[in-house]
């Protein structure tokens, strides 16, 4: 090439580059720069209304010889949450409690105030197993914090610390949310408090579990970010970021958040009650796919359709059966199953209504009176723990266990085994918990509940013991101390 050629080249590539610099410089280009949203104002509105949460659990103190990581077990138990020390926060040295275990940090989660006097709400699942509880303010002040109440079926709790004054984030209503519309998280990521990161409206109304609609972004959002707000660019809470999906463990650009109004109304029960009051028909149910539709002459894919009834309960009173579908529970129209416990659930019990069914090509009103849902079996044991109200009485590891079906132990592929129904005291602090199966303690095979019970009955309350303790497909020893 010549130099010539190499000259005019040359100028030909400045002339485009002065081009772009001027179109930078457009009102065009300067209107749609200005167009982009800015959340600085939106972030030193609320900062101050979100908070750190560390949580602690005790447990007996062991060695980590062998090369072992002495918080693995914390990390299968707690899950990714989980921050050992020295990480993702200032240190801090464990210290012997009064039972001869250690303060061990268990995890890190976010919340927020909802209330000027201290009321925080966060996840379930951030408190859930702790001991002590320290709820951090973005001024550096900690306060610890105790627990109204949590209900895990929505994972949300209601924490409080003494405190006034506080900056209260506004409520927002979730129902007005669209598709690509700017939200705005602030959280604690690993434990790096106030940390705020932005995205946009995925989906509403995402389907993932029985009685809540996740609002569905791609806001980044890691562990540590769990139970911090979601807002709109109006400064409004619209919902409680709670969970990732995810192949790595790590943010893959899907989130979920708890609409703010769902986790209002479970909080205002949590303080009122302490906990949430749900109502119950007594079915198992399903969808309806276009081919049962078009086959029973239901004409659409709508409704719940019944796959059992439980025997006494409210819905075989009303005279539901097996095989109906159904399409509408007092005023509210069934759409897709997952709408009737949400409904359902939302009902007082003691509330008498109607409840329409499709059944052999036409449609039938039944009135039913809605029942309440019982807490699950280890909240039921630990609320009746001294009351005389019949619950079956923790061992000197508090738990409450029960014996495995031949059903139960083929399937798992085991010869004995227990099945943890309440764990409570040292056993909740280990991070034992309902559904857990236990197969050997110390060094004996564990056969039954009966010989369970003998076996702890005689253990040595002044040292540790190890249970054999499978959960899902992992198995691991896990040293629990017992009361004395």
């Amino acid at each position: 090439m010549s130099s010539l050629s190499k000259t005019a080249m040359g100028k030909a590539f400045l002339a485009f580059c002065a081009s772009l610099f001027l179109f930078a410089g457009h009102p065009a280009a300067q209107a749609q720069a200005r167009a982009l949203p800015d959340f600085t104002d939106l972030v030193v509105k609320a900062d101050p209304a979100v908070v750190n949460i560390r949580t602690t659990a005790k447990a007996p103190a062991r060695s980590s010889a062998g090369g072992q990581d002495p918080y693995e077990l914390f990390r299968w138990f707690f899950g990714p949450d989980f921050v050992p020390p020295g990480r993702g926060g200032p240190p801090r040295q464990p210290g012997p409690d009064s039972d001869g275990g250690q303060e061990v940090p268990r995890g890190v989660g976010s919340g927020f105030f909802i209330s000027a006097d201290g009321y925080v709400l966060t996840n379930h699942h951030v408190v859930t197993g702790a001991d002590d509880i320290y709820v951090t303010l973005t001024d550096r002040r900690e306060f610890k914090a105790k627990v109204i109440g949590s209900d895990e079926r929505t994972d949300v709790a209601l924490i409080k610390i003494e405190a006034a004054g506080m900056t209260a984030l506004k409520p927002g209503d979730p129902s007005q949310l669209r598709k690509g519309e700017w939200v705005m998280a602030i959280g604690s990521p690993f434990g790096l408090d106030s940390t705020v990161t932005a995205g946009i409206v995925s989906a509403t109304g995402r389907d993932t579990g029985d009685y809540l609609p996740f609002i569905q972004t791609d806001v980044a959002v890691n562990p540590g970010n769990s139970g911090g707000p979601l807002l709109n660019m109006r400064g409004e809470v619209v919902g409680i970021n709670s969970q990732i999906i995810s192949r790595s463990g790590g943010f893959m650009g899907i989130s979920l958040a708890i609409p703010i109004d769902e986790a209002m109304r479970v909080a205002d029960q949590l303080r009122t009650s302490g906990r949430v009051i749900r109502g119950r028909i007594g079915v198992q149910i399903g969808e309806v796919s276009k081919e049962v539709a078009d086959a029973i002459g239901l004409g659409r894919t709508a409704g719940a359709s019944v796959g059992m009834v439980e025997p006494g309960s409210p819905a075989e009173k009303a005279g539901i059966e097996p095989g109906d579908v159904i399409l509408k529970f007092g005023n509210r129209t069934i759409e897709r199953s997952s709408d009737l416990p949400r409904t359902v659930g939302e009902t007082k019990p003691g509330t008498k209504t109607t409840i329409q069914v499709w059944r052999r090509g036409g449609t039938r009103d039944l009135s039913i009176t809605v029942g309440e849902m019982q807490p699950e079996k280890g909240a039921a044991a630990r609320a009746d723990e001294g009351s005389g109200g019949g619950a079956e009485k923790a061992n000197a590891l508090g738990l409450v266990v029960s014996d495995l079906s031949a059903a139960q132990r083929r399937d798992l592929r085991i010869r004995g085994g227990v099945q943890v129904d309440a764990a409570e005291g040292s056993a909740a602090r280990a991070g034992l918990r309902q559904g857990d199966v236990l197969l050997a303690l110390d060094n004996t095979e564990i056969t039954g509940t009966a010989q369970f019970n003998g076996l702890v009955a005689k253990l040595d309350r002044n040292r540790a013991h190890v249970v054999l303790v499978r959960r899902d497909e992992l198995t691991q020893w896990v040293p629990i101390r017992p009361a004395r």
